[in-house]
């Protein structure tokens, strides 16, 4: 009887291109962790630790999904993503906001920018933020 080799998971993942995902984030280690479990799930990820490379990126590259930090130096999240708003070429990005600051007020002012969902990063694992992609990839952003 022939062995029969066992897959792994990552090489059984899809016909099509992989999505892209942009990743906003400037600690290493929160980047690291939510950049593996993506890869893991069969995702291209772009990382991006400022605001100005994650505009450079957007503009640039196909990104099919924006992952926003609030906390940025230089240019906070609220500014990337009115940047990404008045931008033709990012007006309709999808943008999800993986913060965390949980002030209603900042969280009121991300989804009036258009961010699709708010999510605090104490409560958000990376398994739950990649179970969210296909959803959020669907959601309309006006």
């Amino acid at each position: 009887m022939a062995s029969t080799l066992t897959e792994h998971p990552v090489a059984n993942l899809r016909s099509r291109p992989a999505d892209t995902i942009l990743l906003v984030e400037d600690d290493p280690h929160i980047a690291r962790m939510y950049r593996f479990k993506l890869e893991y799930d069969g995702y291209r990820v772009h990382l991006a630790m400022t605001g100005e490379t994650a505009l450079a990126l957007a503009f640039r590259s196909h990104v099919d999904l924006v992952l926003l930090d609030m906390g940025l130096p230089a240019m906070d999240g609220l500014q990337v993503l009115a940047a990404l708003r008045a931008d033709g070429r990012t007006v309709s990005l999808p943008v999800v906001i993986l913060s965390n600051y949980d002030d209603p007020q900042l969280i009121e002012r991300a989804l009036q920018l258009g961010a699709i969902d708010y999510l605090v990063k104490s409560k958000a694992t990376p398994g739950k933020v990649s179970s969210g992609i296909t959803r959020w990839m669907a959601a309309p952003t006006d």
